[in-house]
């Protein structure tokens, strides 16, 4: 029997598990026994995991408990947490249930259900965006006219940019609102959505850890996002030696505050007006698209590793042991059609760390315009590295401008059309 302590993890088990969260799995099996709720039998995961219940849907919080008190009589878990957005809420519950630490769930709701994070920001005087929540094309009518265009039309409880989409006039909003409604009906905490205000300027995001009510500022991961209305994000970089972190640490650290976590890693979106932060959303776990695995590389700290540290009451080792840059360039076609040749020319060089594809000749591509989504549309991504981000970004482009990458586009009626270039 090992003597390592035993941590609860709750993943999502789609097929791109093992792209974006394998390091995550991987980094927190180096130290701990893990012990795995997940939505379907294990794959991948087996080398790291100790033991493992299937629950088809972990959202459901009776059948999560369940299988969460059968590992804890199996194992001496010490600790529970998840970096799936969908699952926040109940695994709050669950820990709380097990007598576990956590963030208060009410802490997690409000990260999840954007409508309540907002009215947190204006009472604790955090910068954000004016909002209101809506259920009708009417009130978001009304709405709007109040604000001013532009407008950003977004569900209220949503992740990954599905169904976020700006919004010029007022024909333009009458077209897009059902794109942001079709999205906002799927979500757990709320079906609501919001009209805010356009907030114009760069999209960063704070990679934050909190322990004990203590906020440290790891790293500053700059975005590259899609032209309007869409606000697919196309590439991220981390720089260790960004002097971006000081100028916005203090609104990351106030916005955590503000909703009241306690405890965990978080991923704190803003943009900048006029050179000042103003938040657009706090995500109560790692961010996506490799963001963690960016920061390790540039940095040395291991926010996987943080996560279940906290998760178990210990002190996360946020020391940086390097001073570097890494970037992800996310790729996505030009059109919607058919992939028909991917794949990778000329030399891999050491600075680039990985190329992954998600979707492979044969497959359909729909982009948002057309219905459908980062999982439809992305074809995968590339990571480099290098001393500045500047450089890591450029290489990443220059990787991706290395793919043999051919798409046999496919007609699409004008009633096809989603949004306001419909």
């Amino acid at each position: 029997m090992s003597d390592r302590p035993v941590v609860l993890v709750v993943s999502a088990a789609d097929k791109e598990a093992e792209a974006y969260r394998g390091y995550c799995l991987e980094s927190v099996a180096a130290v701990y026994d893990v012990v795995l709720i997940t939505s379907e039998e294990p794959s991948w995961e087996v080398p790291y995991i100790r033991d493992c219940v299937v629950v088809p849907d972990p959202t459901d919080q009776a059948a999560l408990s369940a299988a969460g008190r059968a590992l804890a009589e199996r194992h001496d878990v010490i600790g529970v947490f998840t970096w799936t957005e969908w699952y926040l809420v109940p695994v709050a519950r669950l820990a709380r249930q097990l007598g576990l630490p956590t963030t208060a769930p009410e802490a997690m709701q409000a990260c999840r259900n954007k409508a309540t994070a907002r009215s947190l920001f204006a009472r604790h005087r955090v910068p954000s965006a004016s909002s209101v929540s809506v259920r009708t094309l009417q009130e978001a009518q009304r709405a709007a006219d109040r604000i001013g265009y532009p407008v950003v039309l977004k569900p209220a409880a949503h992740a990954a940019s599905i169904g976020v989409i700006r919004v010029d006039t007022p024909d333009q909003l009458t077209a897009a609102y059902p794109f942001a409604a079709r999205a906002a009906g799927l979500g757990l905490e709320s079906t609501d959505i919001l009209v805010e205000e356009y907030l114009d300027g760069p999209e960063v995001s704070v990679e934050c850890v909190t322990y004990r009510g203590e906020t440290t500022v790891v790293a500053v991961t700059r975005k590259t996002v899609s032209d309007p209305p869409y606000f697919e994000e196309l590439a991220h970089s981390v720089d260790a030696a960004d002097p971006l972190l000081t100028e916005v640490a203090p609104a990351a650290r106030a916005a955590i505050r503000a909703l009241g976590i306690t405890d965990g890693v978080s991923h704190v979106e803003m943009r900048l007006v006029g050179g000042q932060p103003r938040l657009v959303e706090v995500n109560g776990r790692l961010g996506g698209d490799m963001i963690g695995h960016l920061v390790r590389l540039a940095t040395g700290i291991d926010l996987p590793r943080a996560a279940a540290d906290i998760a178990c009451d210990r002190a996360p080792d946020l020391t940086p042991t390097r001073a570097s840059a890494a970037a992800i360039r996310l790729i996505y076609p030009d059109t919607s059609g058919t992939l028909t040749s991917l794949h990778l020319d000329g030399p891999h060089p050491p600075w680039l760390e990985r190329v992954h594809f998600q979707h492979h000749p044969g497959d359909e591509l729909i982009l948002p315009a057309e219905g459908g989504d980062m999982f439809t549309a992305r074809i995968g991504y590339a990571i480099t590295t290098a001393p500045t981000a500047d450089l890591a970004h450029s290489r990443a482009e220059q990787a991706v401008r290395t793919l043999g990458l051919k798409i046999s586009p496919r007609a699409v009626s004008q009633s096809a059309r989603i949004g306001p270039n419909a």
